[in-house]
């Protein structure tokens, strides 16, 4: 199952990369689900399993960024 987001959501990928992921792939009971993420800089597509991104900021969940 896919479910494609009506607003991106902001995330954190490869450590400092920041991206929009766009959907998410159900991975089933035994996977991680696969993540399509737009990278801000250059555009680039990627996929990544669930284990591999961290939410940048979502005000509706109170996740805020990290202040470095």
């Amino acid at each position: 199952m896919i479910h494609e987001f009506q607003n991106p959501i902001p995330v954190i990928v490869e450590g400092n990369k920041e991206g929009y992921a766009m959907y998410v792939r159900d991975g089933s009971t035994w996977e991680n689900d696969i993540w399509c993420i737009v990278h801000c800089e250059g555009g680039i597509v990627r996929h990544y399993r669930s284990d591999q991104i961290i939410i940048n900021k979502n005000s509706t969940f109170d996740i805020k960024k990290k202040e470095q």
